[in-house]
């Protein structure tokens, strides 16, 4: 039987292959491996990304879980150069503020590390900006739709974002100026999404540096019971 209806809904078989405890220690070491390799990049090589690597990465960001199967987000791809030079224009604008009075001297001193400033060349580089948008509520034929558990909803679909990007062989930097109300208004989008994050994505200049930090080690992140 693949079918069988619960509380009058038609529900389907899900399977998988059967893998053995070996083969499960390869491929969640492989992956381990390959997402360990992954790292925030602020210098984008112009060269173009096909547009079908991109669809394809947003398509595996929609497969995330969410509150109810709502799916509450919204994913706007731009490559338009005018579009990412007035969302560059906003978001230095933004972070020229924050820079210069809005973050704290230890948040300012916590950042130094990275190597960041208020000015974001990279968005205007990156043959792609990625906007995740996350919907307070949905619209169905012109009716509100509730949604629940949004942030966490988004959050995680935005995790598989960045895995995809990585696993794609591009690079990608999130980038959250805030506020970030002028991306809803430049992309005009409705006033039940509000902006998310926003994800400069390509390949890496040629010659790229990124700063010389580690992750914390399992035993400081990992508590067995």
């Amino acid at each position: 039987m693949d079918k069988k209806k619960i509380e009058g809904f038609e529900h389907i078989r899900y399977q998988r292959p059967q893998i053995s405890p070996e083969q499960l220690l390869k491929n969640s070491e492989e992956f381990y491996q390959m997402m360990d390799q992954r790292r925030t990049v602020r210098e984008f090589d112009t060269r173009p990304v096909p547009f079908e690597v991109m669809e394809n990465i947003i398509k595996t960001a929609s497969t995330a879980p969410s509150g109810a199967h709502k799916q509450p987000w919204t994913f706007c791809l731009i490559s338009d150069p005018n579009l990412k030079k007035k969302i560059r224009e906003a978001a230095e604008e933004e972070e020229r503020i924050s820079y210069g009075g809005r973050m704290s001297d230890t948040w300012k001193a916590d950042l130094k590390p990275l190597g960041t400033n208020w000015e974001k060349p990279f968005l205007e580089e990156a043959p792609y900006l990625i906007v995740v948008f996350k919907q307070s509520y949905g619209m169905e034929n012109g009716e509100k739709v509730q949604h629940y558990y949004v942030s966490e909803s988004v959050g995680i679909a935005c995790g598989f974002l960045i895995a995809a990007i990585h696993q794609a062989g591009l690079v990608a930097v999130t980038h959250t100026p805030s506020p970030m109300n002028f991306l809803s208004q430049i992309l005009e989008r409705p006033s039940h999404e509000k902006p998310y994050l926003l994800v400069p994505v390509g390949y890496p200049k040629s010659e790229t540096f990124v700063p010389d930090i580690n992750r914390k080690e399992l035993k400081d992140v990992l508590i067995k019971y």
